[in-house]
């Protein structure tokens, strides 16, 4: 693989709810929902990414907080209908994938698990 390429590669890190952890090859402009959902890992992400409810909720590794575009208001009122909000929660949909992003970790909330 070139150095131009390894520079373009996006590993996402995903732990999901029963602690395994996973690392995703992602694609820049997606969203992190996306590119987990598409994994086949639990998640259910409901509205598909609209912003539209909070079953795609996560936890973000808190060295990778202050790299991520801050939440709108719209998010922070989703968070609000999600389980076990924390510091450093955040909907995986909003969150999405770019070139500075390798190796972000995120893992899967309480809640967030199909049914």
């Amino acid at each position: 693989m070139s150095t131009q390429n390894q520079d373009l590669e996006i590993i996402l890190n995903v732990t999901t709810q029963d602690g395994k952890d996973h690392a995703l090859l992602a694609l820049g402009g997606w969203r992190a929902m996306e590119v987990i959902r598409d994994y086949g890992l639990p998640i259910k992400a409901e509205c598909g990414g609209a912003c539209a409810c909070a079953t795609c909720h996560v936890y973000v590794d808190p060295a990778w907080l202050d790299k991520l575009v801050p939440p709108t208001e719209e998010e922070e009122n989703m968070l609000d209908e999600a389980f076990e909000v924390q510091d450093n929660s955040r909907l995986s949909c909003q969150i999405l994938m770019r070139p500075g992003f390798n190796g972000l970790h995120l893992t899967l909330a309480p809640g967030s698990e199909p049914d």
